[in-house]
């Protein structure tokens, strides 16, 4: 024991502030955005009829129920914030966390927080209009604000994502009773559809993606090791009922044939119930899932980062808890440097929502991917664990890997076609490559301080 050294006070810690609810709002918020909204006519046109565009919807919730029990046992066995960064520094080791966490603080979430933000944008501009850069001005208002809001502390942000998810779901309910009282569309001859059930998938996918973003929390839950199974698995469930009501009283509406040649699938039902003037209902709706979207994305984002501060000192100062308002502070404001730089630069590309989701995609199902294995050799090297065991084993984490394999296939393949977004592909695969050397100069600074 070393004598004469300062008393020092313990560093703030997370404390366990969110409930179950709390926990199923973050994961609707973060899954039911701009999505809902955008991919089910582009569903549609690669449905060969409307029971083949229901069942894609089935398939993407028993997908992701497969992918939320698999993180259900890795939150158990690892109740930390820090999430899929805790998962693969256990399983893989440091360097890959760190290429992780580097790649999730400049490409995955931040790159997310901006696609999202451009779609808020856009629909803000129809209220109110800014002029030609309005929906990259929306975008960054709408980063800085919910940012600021995080910083003002975690329940201050968990409250108005409690609010707006309710307020989400309530928008949604009215979207899909007008669709099902809707006046049944004129009958069309039949068009023969081949369909391409693959490309279909990638777009549903996409729309239930972001659930896995509750293990970012599991160290603010209260009984974690219980209540992160409820959290994921109902708020899946929640997710797959309100998704398929949605889209089915769209398809009531509109038919297969009108939602194939729909460009805004929830403003044109709401045309058919309610007339013209509800197009400013409808970008109000949407501008309330892509804040609620946002602000849960900014949430869970920071924890990561401030992980991994506290694991390696070239990046230490996001490692600092504020314990006013219990909240990663620094990594927060980090955070939100980095998005709206990508906002900046993706506003003067064709279109920033594009351009965003062909920067992020790649790297987010390489990591996805890894962390489905990650279950595997957990099972193989600290056997059962005596709390949440995904059910079905070996066959359920199969068929989460196999689906997380098939989209990271499908996300370089698809954009090799898309020319002009070639060089945001390369661009987040180059940002990615930098955390390798990154990490080989932190390993060797740990090395000199030891």
């Amino acid at each position: 024991m070393q004598l004469n050294e300062p008393h020092k006070l313990p560093a703030p810690v997370p404390q366990q502030l969110i409930s179950v609810r709390d926990g199923v709002a973050l994961i609707v918020g973060m899954v039911i955005g701009a999505g809902i909204f955008k991919a089910p006519s582009i569903v549609a046109g690669s449905s060969a009829s409307g029971g083949e565009f229901l069942l894609a919807w089935v398939f993407g919730g028993i997908a992701s129920l497969c992918g939320a029990l698999v993180y259900a046992e890795l939150s158990g066995r690892f109740p930390e914030t820090g999430g899929e960064y805790r998962f693969l520094s256990r399983a893989y080791g440091p360097g890959t966390a760190f290429v992780f966490a580097w790649s999730r603080m400049t490409v995955i979430q931040t790159g997310a927080i901006a696609a999202v933000s451009f779609v808020f944008g856009d629909y803000a501009q129809q209220i109110l209009p800014l002029g030609a850069h309005g929906g990259a001005i929306y975008a960054t208002l709408g980063v800085l604000a919910l940012t600021a809001l995080n910083l003002a502390g975690t329940p201050q942000s968990k409250a108005l994502q409690s609010l707006m998810s309710f307020a989400l779901i309530i928008g949604l309910a009215a979207i899909a009773i007008a669709g099902i009282a809707a006046p049944a569309p004129v009958p069309a001859a039949p068009k023969p559809m081949s369909g391409d059930f693959g490309l279909a998938m990638i777009f549903v996918l996409l729309t239930y993606g972001g659930w896995n973003e509750a293990a970012y929390i599991a160290g603010e839950v209260r009984d974690p090791r219980r209540n992160m199974v409820r959290i994921l698995i109902g708020g899946i469930a929640l997710i797959t009922l309100l998704y398929l009501v949605v889209n089915l009283a769209y398809l009531r509406a509109l038919g297969i044939d009108g939602m194939r040649g729909s460009k805004a699938v929830a403003a044109d039902v709401m045309r058919v119930a309610a007339g013209e003037g509800s197009a400013v209902v409808i970008a109000l709706i949407v501008c309330l899932a892509t804040l609620t979207t946002m602000n849960a994305a900014i949430l869970t984002g920071a924890r990561t980062s401030f992980a991994f501060g506290r694991d390696f000192g070239m990046f230490r100062v996001l490692g600092d808890w504020r314990a006013s308002g219990s909240t990663p502070a620094n990594a927060l404001v980090a955070q939100c440097a980095v998005a709206i730089a990508l906002i900046l630069a993706s506003a003067f590309t064709p279109d920033g929502f594009s351009a965003m989701v062909a920067y992020t995609a790649p790297v987010f199902w390489t990591f996805f991917l890894l962390c489905g294995v990650a279950l595997f050799v957990f099972r193989l090297r600290d056997g059962t664990p005596a709390g949440f065991r995904t059910p079905l084993y070996p066959l359920v984490p199969i068929l989460f890997c196999a689906m997380c394999a098939y989209m990271l296939y499908s996300s370089i393949n698809y954009v090799r076609f898309a020319v002009a977004f070639g060089v945001a592909v390369l661009a987040g695969i180059a940002v990615m490559a930098v955390g390798i050397p990154l990490y080989l100069a932190a390993r060797r600074g740990m090395g000199r301080s030891g």
